[in-house]
């Protein structure tokens, strides 16, 4: 079975409620297996997605933004 991994910096969360309202949107679309998330409160912090299929960008934007949070452009 093929494993995906996206990494997407979020930012606005500061604390653990932040990070279990993220977690819960983003692990309700089809595929995504798990989330963690290095929180830096206060700052952008780093989401990383596994999952057993590409998901789209759009799809995590809109999850991440359900859960009120913002996901903002890469450095990559």
């Amino acid at each position: 079975m093929t494993h995906f991994t996206t990494t997407v910096h979020v930012d606005g969360m500061t604390c653990g409620h932040c990070v279990s309202s993220v977690t819960e949107e983003l692990e309700a679309i089809d595929g995504v297996e798990s989330v963690s998330v290095d929180l830096k409160a206060g700052g952008v912090s780093e989401v990383t997605i596994d999952s057993t299929r590409k998901i789209k960008h759009e799809a995590i934007s809109e999850a991440v933004a359900e859960a009120g949070y913002l996901v903002v452009a890469n450095d990559a």
